[in-house]
């Protein structure tokens, strides 16, 4: 390739990467105090519906986004109070809500619209290049040539990095993840911290959603997410659950999807179908690599029984 293939192949990672960074940011945030991030597939599949049908109807894509951000803490709440209130195993409830979201966002889709599912077509957000940075050769081009979302992912991992690092209220849902008993001693209420970071976790999730459905294809579809939440759980523990790690891990995911999409473009003797597996086989192999050392919070997956 040469350097204008170059430079265009990495700024389509990072756009690329956006809606997985959103659902990640998301999915740590849960894991960090306890709680598998199983159903982020399902939240961020509510946000790109929510936020698709809303702008459709409303012609307003910040109202969208601002209900794409609901319908993903919607979603949230119902495995928040299934596991953290309720005491449900987070597998089976994470699961269940994907299988949920995927029906119930099939039916709605159809329902509001007659009975038949509409041919839904939006204006998607365009670039939006920052004055002078992104004039500067190659790398203006890749980092400030990009769409106000993915600034907004960007900036999102700096905010929860610094809030999980020297905030209190950080610190306190960290402790909750590593040890829920001597958080409640120290004054918190382990199911209430729980219970917003999946709640908040399930709004950038959706918002993840709504990169898809109104930043990159301008549409939606049924199950368009289409195992993206499932990346996002590896780019997690490929991250150690640190937010800039997860950063690079949802641009390795990122940079594996541009290429397949480069690749399509090449003519091979080679199935689509079997180019479309790539960023699922790599997220394979690298969990298989690096993720085998990864050590969870202490207390994720585990009951707090005290009320």
């Amino acid at each position: 390739m040469d350097g204008a293939a170059i430079v265009e192949f990495l700024a389509a990672s990072i756009r690329i990467a956006t809606p997985l960074l959103f659902g990640a940011l998301g999915g740590l945030l849960s894991e960090r105090a306890g709680t598998f991030a199983v159903g982020i597939e399902g939240m961020m599949l509510a946000g790109a519906f929510g936020g698709a049908v809303t702008t459709l109807l409303t012609a307003d894509t910040g109202i969208g986004l601002a209900v794409s951000a609901g319908s993903g803490a919607a979603a949230g709440l119902v495995v928040a109070v299934a596991t953290a209130k309720f005491r449900a195993d987070h597998m089976v409830t994470g699961l269940a809500l994907n299988i949920l979201v995927v029906g119930l966002t099939s039916f709605l889709l159809r329902g509001l619209f007659g009975g038949q599912a509409p041919v839904i077509q939006l204006p998607t957000l365009k670039a939006l290049p920052i004055p002078y940075l992104a004039d500067l050769p190659g790398i203006g081009r890749v980092l400030f040539h990009q769409p106000a979302l993915t600034y907004a992912a960007l900036a999102l991992t700096l905010a929860i990095s610094v809030f999980l690092a020297k905030t209190r209220t950080g610190l306190m849902l960290r402790a909750v993840g590593e040890n829920p008993e001597a958080a409640f001693t120290a004054g918190s209420n382990p199911v209430r911290v729980r219970m917003a970071a999946i709640v908040a976790g399930g709004a950038l999730a959706g918002l993840g959603g709504a990169v898809l459905s109104l930043q990159e294809v301008g549409t939606f579809t049924d199950g368009m997410t289409n195992g993206r939440g499932f990346i996002e759980l590896a780019a997690i523990i490929v991250g150690r659950w640190m937010p800039f790690p997860t950063l690079l891990g949802c641009l390795l995911f990122g940079g594996v999807a541009a290429l397949e999409l480069r690749v399509q473009g090449w003519d091979l003797p080679v199935s689509s179908y079997v180019i479309q597996m790539t960023p699922y086989l790599a997220a394979l192999v690298v969990l298989a690599g690096i993720g085998r050392g990864a050590r969870l919070p202490a207390a994720i997956g585990t009951a707090f029984t005290r009320n």
